[in-house]
């Protein structure tokens, strides 16, 4: 049996906002794209951060920035914005101290909450605002008129006002076309995780390698490997994006369809499915996340390792010369 749909809030309420004073914690990805879309919707916005090159980027935006402790102190509302593996020391050293009763705690992520790495006091409101999408992206929309929804929950209501703060602060970031769908620090973390995993990360990069080196290693030219395995999957997940797996069943040809529906599901058998349930399961208990801090703690060995073996895989190589003959991606290119 499915779980009844969750309701889906257009009513946020920026007044509610309006007498508070706002910190961003974090000028990265999160931070900037909060910061600036919050100020543009009127309210009052500080920044804090380390010196550096994010301190700068926000001076330079205009913004009033200052260390994290005096942020913490001053403000109302404190979203916390920096990585989650950052998150518990940030919190202890420079935010642990200033929150005095009544003020409010806000997250873009379940994650330290979820598995108990931050425990804030009882009388302050935690509250969960998560965008669906990178913060450039979330500023690119804001701009245009438009928005990205976000998921909002409260962990901890100690005003009473806590779920309606959270509705204001996601109208504030994603502007009056978005709107938020309530959940649960629990079931965002959960699902966020898996997701990068399963299908948005670890799935799709590792099915992509895999196909790529069984095109090749059967003595196909391997830019024609790169082309059929990675390029394309823009055009694909484009179309799912836009009008869904149906959707783009419909666009795409009737040969494409027939492999899709006959072969898709031999690929994504039982096996792979047995390994999904595990994956979940370790997010589930908490032990990726633990085993997360703790890479972290030993200096990231493992996560290097791996980063750089996937950095000298072929189909990167192959990729860039690929890439080079279509300029247009090229000066799209910002990472």
């Amino acid at each position: 049996m499915s779980a009844p749909p969750i309701p889906y809030r257009t009513d946020g309420d920026l007044s509610l906002l309006s007498n508070l004073s706002i910190a961003i914690i974090g000028y990265g990805s999160q931070g900037h794209a909060h910061a600036l879309n919050l100020r543009d919707s009127g309210l009052q916005v500080m920044v804090g951060a380390r010196p550096g090159s994010s301190w700068d980027r926000a001076s330079e935006a205009g913004f009033e920035v200052c260390p994290v402790p005096e942020a913490a102190a001053r403000a109302d509302l404190i979203a916390l914005l920096v990585n989650d593996e950052f998150q518990l020391d940030v919190f202890k050293e420079s935010i642990a101290p200033y929150l005095s009763a009544g003020k409010r705690l806000v997250f873009a992520h379940g994650f330290a909450i979820h598995f108990g790495f931050i425990q804030p006091p009882p009388d302050i409101d935690v509250i969960l605002v998560a965008p669906k999408g990178p913060g450039r992206l979330i500023r690119k929309l804001f701009s245009e008129g438009l928005g990205v929804p976000s998921l909002v929950a409260a962990h901890q209501n100690a005003t009473g006002l806590a779920l309606d703060i959270a509705l204001a602060y996601a109208k504030g970031i994603g502007g009056p076309a978005s709107g938020a769908i309530e959940t649960s620090f629990k079931q965002e973390c959960e699902t966020d995780l898996f997701g990068e995993q399963a299908v948005l990360c670890g799935g799709m990069s590792a099915l992509v390698k895999a196909a790529f080196e069984t095109l090749v290693e059967a003595g196909y030219p391997p830019e024609l490997a790169y082309f059929e395995c990675l390029h394309e999957l823009k055009l694909t997940v484009d179309l799912m994006h836009e009008s869904g797996i149906s959707g783009m069943r419909k666009a795409i040809s009737d040969t494409a369809q027939f492999g899709d529906l006959t072969r898709g599901p031999r690929l994504i058998g039982e096996t792979v499915r047995a390994e999904m349930k595990q994956v979940l399961q370790e997010i589930q208990s908490g032990q990726f996340a633990r085993e997360w801090m703790e890479e972290n703690r030993a200096g990231r060995p493992l996560f290097n390792a791996l980063t750089e073996e996937g950095q000298d895989h072929p189909i990167e190589s192959v990729g860039e010369a690929v890439r080079a003959l279509m300029p247009w991606i090229q000066n799209s290119k910002k990472i």
